[in-house]
């Protein structure tokens, strides 16, 4: 079990990956579904908000045609963003509320703040301090989803089925923003400009919340948690549930063993030391301290990228592009959402365990920057767009056609961002990490993700105002982003190394190198390590064996004697 399965992840062929069949069952699938469900708490507010604004009885409401155009790109960043802001927080305390209270409460709180958060945010009856409170409430909960999620996933997930299991955390990510477009869209469509016409989309929230706080009443403590809480028969007999195995299975006691002893080195290294001895773990042990080094990475060149934003600003860029149109603007908003959540699926199902995270990651920053780069130049070569108000594209021209490619390009960054920055930066801190350390770190990964993301949504409406009105303009904004894509793929290149297949609990392997040859070395080195324990085992058993078999032959021999006295 040390390293996992090194074949290649076929979804149909689950059978062929040398697991016990009844591993993979209803119970394992159904926890994964219930949990991935949180991912539907970012999905859905990145795609809603920005439909509010556009709704005039929400404009109205909050007098928002009062303002200059600089003091109305402010309220909609600040409004837009302070979910983010809730969401620090949020993920700040996530990792103690898991760790103290268990992965499933957890689940529980953060929804119950999400419902009351959303409440308040309806209820506010135009007074932005309401709103601006509201959202910030709602964003405590919605913080604390991608840390609870996938964390748990990954620790009930079968090693050679981890990428896929806590992908579908990404994917419901996708089809909370497509359940959002669309919502805008039909909402545009037939409700008139009354309350209901922003008020019905932000009841998806809590539709949400209010199922996922529901499905936790079906699901079981995660073993990993129940081992560090000193309830292994819990573990056992909740592992054995989980896999649909017998508790004496050798393959449930395996995995239990490796949790175990795994759990047991960690404490023996730490001597039980508090929170004061995981800082000093996270922080002064070199593999650690690297590690902590990706997950920075990861959220600050994904955040930056500007693909996140490009989700929730979708309608302002497709008119930035030239495209008009309320209804045609939220139309192709909402295939854009269904682009993105096919890319996601094919993603899980088919690339980050069949051609492994890194492979993934950099295809996807690849396309990612190929789109950016391509939107940067239209945009340079039409600086009327975004500069000139009212400004229109001529029928029938180069320029019309160079922009109807510039929407297929943000349709391509949106591929881009789904196979890879969005699901790796949850995908990386949930599983590199110790059982010891997982949930503290996995917090400061979602810490940053979501100041990283404030920071782009607060940034990106002023950003795109002209240079005149202190922004960098349209065409400058996407050039920032391309260079910041770039500079991510160079890095994965070099310091991100492949997890892909490997049991949590043999993470440590990965790290053992020198930290300039990790991303590039640090697989083939944790292989060899898994190896020499594979040939080192293969010995002891055969030296046990002959063992026994001398014992044997010495009683045989002395039976005899006995005999012939």
């Amino acid at each position: 079990m040390a390293g996992g399965v090194k074949k290649p992840v076929n979804i149909f062929k689950l059978k062929n990956l040398g697991e016990p069949k009844e591993v993979f069952n209803w119970r394992l699938w159904f926890a994964v579904l219930s949990f991935g469900l949180l991912g539907a708490a970012r999905g859905v507010d990145e795609g809603l908000i920005n439909g509010a604004f556009k709704s005039k009885n929400f404009q109205d409401s909050i007098n928002y045609h009062s303002y200059s155009m600089v003091e109305q790109a402010n309220i909609k960043a600040t409004v837009s963003s302070m979910v983010q802001i809730g969401s620090v927080g949020g993920a700040l305390i996530a990792f103690i509320i898991c760790d103290r209270i268990g992965r499933i409460w957890a689940t529980r709180i953060l929804c119950l703040l999400w419902i009351l958060g959303i409440a308040i945010f309806m209820g506010s009856n135009g007074n932005l301090s309401l709103v601006y409170f509201g959202r910030f409430v709602a964003g405590l909960g919605v913080g604390q989803s991608p840390v609870v999620g996938p964390v748990y996933i990954a620790e009930i997930s079968p090693a050679s089925i981890r990428g896929l299991c806590v992908c579908t955390f990404t994917g419901f990510v996708y089809l909370g923003i497509v359940l959002a477009y669309f919502t805008n869209y039909g909402c545009q469509l037939h409700l008139a400009e009354t309350p209901a016409r922003w008020m019905v989309p932000t009841s998806l929230h809590i539709m949400f919340s209010s199922i996922i706080f529901l499905l936790t009443f079906f699901q079981y403590e995660s073993p990993r948690y129940l081992v560090k809480t000193g309830k292994n028969d819990r573990a056992l007999h909740v592992m054995s549930r989980l896999r649909h195995l017998p508790p004496d299975h050798d393959y449930v006691q395996r995995e239990i063993n490796a949790i175990t002893l795994s759990h047991h080195e960690e404490m023996e290294a730490s001597k039980g030391a508090g929170w004061l001895g995981i800082l000093k773990e996270t922080f002064t042990v070199r593999s650690n301290l690297y590690r902590v080094g990706l997950i920075v990475g990861a959220q600050v060149m994904g955040q930056w990228s500007g693909a996140g934003s490009i989700t929730i600003y979708a309608p302002d860029l497709f008119e930035l592009l030239g495209l008009t149109g309320t209804k045609e603007l939220l139309l192709v908003t909402a295939v854009f959402g269904i682009i993105k959540l096919v890319a996601a699926i094919i993603c899980a199902l088919f690339l980050v365990d069949f051609i492994g995270r890194k492979r993934s990651l950099l295809l996807g920053i690849s396309c990612q920057a190929i789109s950016m780069i391509y939107i940067a130049a239209f945009l340079s070569a039409t600086p009327q767009l975004g500069n000139e108000e009212g400004y229109m594209l001529p029928p029938s021209s180069g320029k019309l056609r160079a922009s109807r490619g510039a929407i297929v390009m943000i349709y391509l960054c949106g591929i881009g961002w789904a196979l890879g920055w969005n699901g790796m930066q949850c995908l990386l801190s949930s599983e590199i990490f110790c059982l010891r350390l997982r949930a503290f770190c996995s917090s400061i990964a979602m810490c940053l993700h979501f100041a990283n993301q404030y920071g782009s949504a607060r940034a990106v409406p002023d950003m795109l105002l002209p240079v005149r009105d202190g922004g960098i303009s349209g065409q400058g904004t996407f050039w920032f982003f391309s260079a910041v894509t770039i500079l991510g793929g160079v890095w994965v290149w070099f310091f991100v190394p492949e997890t892909a297949s490997r049991s949590l609990e043999s993470m440590d392997r990965l790290f053992s190198l020198p930290w300039w040859q990790i991303g590039r070395y640090g697989n083939m080195e944790a292989e060899a390590l898994d190896e020499a324990e594979r040939v080192g085992g293969e010995k002891e058993g055969e030296i046990m064996s002959r063992s026994g078999s001398h014992v044997e032959e010495e009683k045989g021999v002395a039976y005899a004697a006995e005999r012939r006295v």
